[in-house]
């Protein structure tokens, strides 16, 4: 095999399109560099990507299958540690990620979730009322105004969060995706939020309430096994994660892609196409989550070209796959929303998919049209290569989305 050099990721996430561009010259799964000169692979392909989330050979359990951290090589405060710590879906392997994804899908059902419309419908409608109280040419940052508070709100009725408790939990649980913060700030965040999502789980067993803390709380399976303490938060905050940044994301890159591309928002103005072909075309072309930490080979893999040594970390680039070349050719670097075959990963994939992708999808099916119904005539305050990414090489999203407010329908 030929010896390809490790990419040295950019951890303020200035441009990660360029950088997956850079990686993908080596192969559908490519040796990256992390912080701290951690070695791992990212995986850029698409089909290479299908393959990783269903081969039952790939673990999440760094506690078990990451060589080097089991040997103590890996210094604490290396910067994803806590990606690799945290007890819940995203960190166990086997029956033990059957068994808790089986206890959260319990609560965290379609049923559920379309039981959410009349919520979100009502949260987008008063986000919507507030930006209408803004006079007609007021710039406004649609992100911190509209698709942020969206999704934390939802997420947060959802699980039960207090509303003491939010603005605490926002700010560790943003910490932990902001890659240029040092490892001793991101334990201060991840400290807080552990605090809260604690004190919110005993809150919840001394009076249970309609949400999912508690209905997670009394969930049992046949065998009377429910989560543990550590797991409970462990999922709580993953619920959380999956719940906050990436629907904001989604979100925000949808409008702007809608707004840097007019002709498109006028496809479907003209019924050419629609608000979900948008919606599917912004999740292939901006997935919300870039570059997801961690997956371990228990033995040696063949994924792609190359064959993955037992016990090294690797990650999953689902916003390269999304623009891979042999799945969508020359345009693959095109927003186009009539584009026929809109194939991509942005939810996962197989046992892996993600649990939050019905929601994910029904907030941002109920936000983006009711935004445009709402200002017809809206328009990016800047151009749109001015808009900066956050800073991030996990997320896939925007710092700002700073927007002109025109005239509003009533």
């Amino acid at each position: 095999m030929q010896k390809r050099t490790p990419v040295v990721i950019d951890t303020t996430g200035a441009d990660i399109h360029a950088e997956n561009a850079r990686i993908r010259e080596g192969g559908p799964v490519c040796p990256v560099e992390l912080p701290q000169g951690v070695r791992a692979w990212s995986v850029t392909g698409y089909e290479a990507g299908r393959q990783a989330l269903s081969d039952s050979r790939l673990s999440k359990d760094a506690r078990q299958h990451w060589k080097d951290f089991v040997d103590g090589r890996i210094d604490p405060r290396f910067p994803l540690m806590s990606w690799a710590l945290m007890e819940n879906l995203i960190t166990t392997y086997g029956s033990a990620h059957s068994r808790l994804r089986r206890l959260v899908t319990k609560a965290f059902t379609p049923r559920r979730v379309e039981a959410m419309r009349p919520t979100v419908d009502r949260i987008v409608a008063g986000l919507l009322d507030d930006l209408s109280g803004s006079p007609p040419g007021t710039v406004v940052d649609l992100k911190a105004r509209y698709a942020h508070p969206l999704a934390a709100q939802v997420i947060f009725d959802l699980i039960g969060v207090p509303a003491g408790a939010r603005q605490t939990i926002l700010y560790g649980a943003d910490v932990q995706v902001d890659t240029t913060k040092t490892a001793e700030e991101v334990g201060a965040g991840a400290d807080q939020v552990m605090r809260e999502m604690a004190t919110l789980v005993e809150a919840k067993r001394r009076t249970p309430a309609n949400d999912l803390t508690s209905d997670l709380i009394g969930a049992q399976e046949e065998d009377g096994t429910g989560l543990g303490d550590a797991e409970m938060i462990g999922t709580l905050l993953v619920l959380l994660g999956i719940g906050t940044e990436p629907v904001t994301n989604l979100v925000t890159n949808a409008v702007f892609a809608l707004l840097a591309h007019p002709d498109q928002r006028q496809l479907i103005s003209t019924g050419q196409a629609s608000w979900q072909d948008a919606i599917e075309e912004t999740l292939r072309m901006e997935a919300p989550v870039a570059h997801l930490p961690f997956r371990f080979a228990v033995e040696d893999v063949r994924l792609g070209d190359v064959t993955l040594p037992a016990g090294e970390p690797i990650l999953m680039n689902f916003a390269a796959m999304g623009r891979d070349r042999a799945v969508h050719g020359a345009s693959a670097d095109s927003f186009d929303i009539t584009r026929p075959d809109k194939k991509h990963l942005s939810f996962g994939y197989g046992i892996y998919s993600c649990i939050g992708m019905h929601l994910a999808r029904l907030e941002t099916e109920r936000a983006v049209p009711a935004l445009f119904e709402r200002f017809p005539d809206l328009a990016l305050a800047v151009p749109a290569s001015e808009i900066k990414p956050q800073n991030s090489f996990i997320m896939n999203g925007r710092r700002e989305l700073p927007v002109i407010l025109t005239a509003h329908r009533q």
